[in-house]
């Protein structure tokens, strides 16, 4: 019985197929990358300056806006320019090693390249600014990271993590003055959540809400 392909038309047969097979592999490995870029928790990420947030927020008390210097006013927060370091650092610990990117950026005029750990796929929109007017506390969203030597992730800023709260915001809400505060939720934020003026749960979940 003659067959049906010729040798050529088998061999493109089996090299299509283990493309094919190449390919699925690739974009599972990729997948995986990807989720946990934007998911993994609790470890801990190595920055340029190995900033400590427990010593800087937990026991000399600095205020997140004091880095953080667009967080009430703008979709992102804004990261510490070296400015802003040397307000301290010009004076105090000039010698220390961890430091030395530090007088590196000042003396090139460039910035500090630091890493993004909060970081969110590009066709997710996120607004720190209408987040904090509301009432969402930073330590919502980030944890207690006035106990983190090393900053790391607390939450997997998936997108059923977002909804869970979009769906049911009041409780993960505080009055305005206690927002950058990493204590726990006081009593008083119970009260003043039910007064909070919400968009309706259909618009908060939205997909156009996020994805825009």
């Amino acid at each position: 019985m003659p067959q049906v392909f010729d040798r050529r038309a088998n061999l493109a047969v089996k090299v299509a197929m283990l493309a094919i097979v190449l390919a699925l592999v690739a974009g599972a490995l990729v997948w995986g990358a990807t989720l946990r870029e934007f998911s993994a928790t609790g470890e801990p990420q190595s920055q340029p300056i190995p900033f400590s947030h427990k010593h800087h927020v937990g026991d000399v008390g600095i205020d997140c806006r004091y880095c953080h210097t667009t967080v009430e006013t703008a979709a992102f927060p804004g990261m510490p320019s070296t400015h802003t370091c040397l307000t301290c650092h010009s004076q105090l610990y000039l010698d220390a090693p961890a430091l030395a990117p530090l007088h590196r950026s000042a003396t090139a005029g460039t910035p500090i390249a630091w890493r993004q750990l909060h970081k969110l796929p590009d066709f997710v929109y996120f607004d720190h600014s209408i987040h904090i007017t509301k009432g969402v506390a930073c330590v919502e969203c980030h944890g207690r990271v006035d106990q983190m030597p090393l900053e790391w992730r607390s939450a997997p800023l998936l997108m059923q993590w977002c909804l869970d709260c979009h769906r049911d915001p009041r409780p993960h809400l505080r009055p305005p003055a206690e927002v950058f505060s990493m204590t726990p939720k006081p009593p008083v934020a119970d009260g003043w959540a039910r007064s909070v003026s919400l968009q309706s749960i259909r618009r908060m979940t939205d997909c156009s809400t996020c994805h825009r």
